[in-house]
C-alpha cells in the first residue's frame, strides 16, 4: 500500500496502531495523526508500561490496562510491544509501521535525548525524565530490524492478516501522509 492509498484508508479507521523502532518518529507522527483525526492518543510507554521513576509496571496489570483501552471504540495507539499483539492487533482497523533506517532511529533517539534531557517527553509517563541512553537500549535499536520486525510481521499474520498496513520508510513519506490528510 502506498501513501495515497494509505491516507484514504486511514481516514476511515477508528482504531489505529502505530508500530516501529524507537527513534523512528512514531510518537511524533501519532500525536499529529491523533489530533488531526480526532482519535484519542494512547502512548504505550506513558499509559501502560512506566510508573514514575522509571519503574516498570507489572505484566498482568499492564495487560489489563491494554485490554481495557483496546475495548474502546476509537483510539490511536503508539508503541510496538509485541507481547500484547494478541490484545491489540485483532481490534486494529489500520496499522502504520514506521520502518526507518537504523541510522535515522539512532539519530532520532540521540536528538530527542539531548532535546528533552532531564524533562519528561509528552509520550512518556510522568516522573520519567529523559536520560542518556544505555547500552541495552542502543542494542535494542541496533537489533530491531533483525529481532523485532519478524515479530511484527508474525503478529499481523496471526492476529489480523486482513488489516491494511502502511509502511513508512522515510521522513518524506511521513510528511507526504500528513500532507495528504491535511494535517
Amino acid at each position: 500500500m502506498d501513501v495515497d492509498e494509505g491516507s484514504e484508508a486511514l481516514r476511515k479507521a477508528d482504531r489505529i496502531l502505530v508500530v516501529g523502532c524507537s527513534g523512528g518518529g512514531k510518537s511524533t507522527l501519532s500525536r499529529r495523526l491523533s489530533a488531526h483525526l480526532a482519535l484519542p492518543y494512547i502512548s504505550m510507554d506513558r499509559d501502560f508500561y512506566w510508573l514514575p521513576g522509571w519503574v516498570k509496571r507489572g505484566r498482568s496489570e499492564t495487560r489489563e490496562l491494554i485490554a481495557a483501552a483496546v475495548d474502546d471504540s476509537r483510539w490511536l495507539m503508539d508503541g510496538t510491544g509485541s507481547s500484547s499483539f494478541d490484545l491489540r492487533m485483532p481490534r486494529a482497523e489500520f496499522i502504520i509501521w514506521v520502518r526507518m533506517p537504523l541510522w535515522l532511529c539512532l539519530w532520532g533517539v540521540f536528538s530527542r535525548g539531548i532535546r528533552h534531557l532531564g524533562q519528561t517527553r509528552p509520550d512518556m509517563a510522568p516522573g520519567c525524565p529523559e536520560r542518556l541512553f544505555d547500552r541495552e537500549f542502543l542494542s535494542f535499536i541496533w537489533n530491531f530490524e533483525r529481532q523485532t520486525s519478524p515479530r511484527i510481521l508474525d503478529g499481523i499474520r496471526r492476529f489480523n492478516p486482513e488489516c491494511p498496513v502502511l509502511t513508512l520508510r522515510s521522513r518524506s513519506e511521513m510528511r507526504k501522509l500528513l500532507d495528504r490528510l491535511g494535517a
